[in-house]
């Protein structure tokens, strides 16, 4: 019985200092596998390296949001060729972020809508980083939505660490996307996201920890690591009234058919 951390940065700068001790603590807590996100070409590249190095390591390609600002075709020529590369299992982490003015929303937005054409084409599924952005980021999907293949019609992608309103998972949901729940799901003052936790389609949900943020509780305040994504899964059997293994063997076969890993 095995956990899959759908989304961590293994390759920033916290884990510097002890990375391969960081990834021995996740298999020792059940962690067996990790998904890393990059957030532009550089940590796209060094997300593959680590994915080369850890057998449990798998990489998602992408630029950021916040990383768009000078964004080219050329990058996404250059993101498609990281793609090619077979441990590569999405495209991500992409979206809109209007709460760091670090790019323009227009620019933002283009270079979103290219991701999101290139995941089209390559059958990879979707990484979504939305912050303060929902209703703009729900506009996008849906005019995304009818150019899917069938290999992603049931597969599209995630709403990572998902925050927003009731209204925005419900309409994520019915264009077919996973949420994927962090850290604040343990929080004291997150009753609304423990609410919509506890009703998402069970088939619905994946597991992560962003990190080194978003450490759940007890941690909260230090670097969060892989490890500690069964605190986040442990709130959810909670939540949904199901024992710790239910919830396990769930998001578990949930990240392996969304991301179409081996079980």
């Amino acid at each position: 019985m095995t956990l899959i951390d759908t989304h961590c940065h293994l390759d920033f700068e916290a884990y510097d200092d002890d990375r391969t001790a960081i990834i021995e603590r996740a298999v020792d807590a059940g962690v067996t596998r990790i998904i890393n996100p990059g957030i532009d070409i550089e940590t796209s590249q060094a997300a593959i390296r680590l994915s080369e190095t850890n057998d449990g390591v798998y990489a998602a390609v992408a630029l950021h949001p916040n990383s768009t600002a000078t964004w080219s075709p050329e990058a996404i020529a250059a993101l498609e060729m990281l793609a090619d590369h077979p441990k590569v299992v999405a495209i991500g982490e992409i979206g809109l972020d209007y709460y760091w003015d670090k790019s323009p929303k227009a620019v933002q937005r283009a270079a979103f809508e290219a991701q999101l054409t290139l995941a089209t084409k390559l059958k990879l599924p979707i990484i979504i980083h939305n912050r303060e952005a929902s209703e703009d980021v729900i506009a996008v999907l849906q005019q995304w939505l009818p150019t899917l293949p069938p290999e992603l019609k049931e597969r599209p992608g995630v709403l990572h660490s998902f925050s927003a309103p009731p209204e925005i998972a419900d309409a994520a949901l019915v264009m077919g996307f996973y949420l994927g729940f962090t850290g604040p799901i343990t929080y004291k003052k997150a009753d609304e996201l423990r609410s919509i936790a506890a009703q998402v389609p069970l088939d619905r949900i994946v597991v992560e920890t962003d990190g080194p943020f978003l450490t759940p509780h007890p941690y909260r305040g230090q670097r969060n690591e892989p490890s500690y994504v069964r605190f986040v899964a442990e709130r959810l059997a909670t939540l949904r009234g199901m024992d710790y293994e239910g919830i396990v063997a769930q998001t578990t076969a949930n990240a392996e058919k969304l991301f179409g890993l081996n079980s």
